[in-house]
């Protein structure tokens, strides 16, 4: 890159799509619906989504998060978090006695049936994704006996199965694709007959969002992903951006975590969010950077997304009612 001028332009390449996904949309708006609908407190098993910001709004609203069902009081609602649960939470929450809504994201919830039916079929399942990230553990825990997790490329050659001729491969939905797919080649080699999922697993939010970046990181000095540290999106869309070219990219929860240093020497800053980052958290970064000269703003649009999903159907039910009835038997 050459030497900066007083006379080089200043951009802002904006990807999108970028933030929230339809999963994440349909939790958030779950426990703000039950808050309203319950009232406080309704208890949520894990943070709803991967955000800090997302928590702590919803904290101040009256939800109160916890890490198992243990903490949740008898008789009390609970709700479970976009990433899903093993079954044995669900029988957890019914000792308890505890009224549940499921917000467990659709696309997740596919990939917990693809376990459960190739399980019954007596496959060894491959599980492509982060030790201890929620997720896995969910979809791990629907055929515990059934599944090896394989965390990247790395992890191929210790991996063992029964029969080479019954391997089948699922994946976390929240991924960096081109990585998932160098595990899967991987996997390939040593096992030649692997069976890959009905359809891919890797969601269509982290699929467009890794997209954007992609077109956006080759013309960026300098990337900004808003999202949390454990949200697993927002963290391979930092990768994804330096493997695309970016010169530096970093992971910012607000603005204010943003350091001057980084803009030495830059003229272009992509911008972009993870898929539980709501847009006014984007709205305080393109401020920041505004007020640094940097008001030139570009969209860099990958793909449309259109897609929703109808709230959980626990929402339609008087569910202080049944909370209070199962106290009772």
């Amino acid at each position: 890159m050459g030497r900066m001028t007083a006379t080089t332009p200043r951009r802002v390449l904006l990807a999108a799509p970028r933030g929230y996904c339809a999963g994440v949309d349909r939790a958030v708006i779950a426990v703000e619906k039950a808050l309203e609908q319950y009232g406080s407190p309704v208890y949520v098993r894990h943070e709803i989504v991967h955000n800090k910001y997302v928590v702590q709004t919803l904290e101040k609203k009256g939800a109160i998060f916890v890490e198992g069902t243990a903490e949740v009081p008898e008789g009390s609602i609970v709700m479970f978090s976009a990433h899903g649960v093993a079954p044995t939470v669900h029988e957890e929450a019914a000792g308890r006695k505890l009224a549940t809504i499921d917000a467990t994201c659709p696309l997740v919830t596919k990939v917990h049936k693809e376990a459960v039916r190739f399980a019954q079929d007596d496959f060894d399942i491959l599980l492509i994704g982060h030790e201890g990230h929620e997720e896995v553990i969910g979809t791990s825990g629907e055929a515990p006996e059934h599944i090896t997790l394989v965390d990247g490329p790395e992890d191929v050659a210790g991996v063992e199965v029964r029969d080479p001729s019954k391997v089948v491969w699922l994946s976390q939905t929240t991924l960096s694709v081109d990585e998932t797919m160098e595990t899967v080649g991987a996997l390939k080699e040593k096992f030649p007959l692997l069976i890959s999922p009905p359809s891919d697993d890797i969601c269509y939010a982290t699929q467009n969002r890794q997209i954007a970046v992609k077109q956006m990181g080759a013309d960026a000095d300098l990337v900004i992903v808003v999202g949390s540290k454990n949200s697993s999106n927002s963290v391979r869309l930092v990768e994804v951006a330096l493997g695309a070219g970016a010169n530096d990219a970093h992971l910012v929860d607000f603005a204010d975590e943003i350091d001057e240093a980084w803009l030495e020497g830059v003229s272009t800053v992509g911008v972009t969010s993870g898929a539980s980052v709501p847009e006014v958290l984007v709205d305080g970064v393109l401020a920041w950077l505004s007020e640094r000269g940097f008001e030139d703003v570009e969209i860099v649009k990958a793909a449309e997304e259109s897609i929703t999903f109808s709230l959980p159907k626990e929402l339609r039910r008087d569910l202080r009612a049944e909370a209070a009835a199962l106290l009772e038997k």
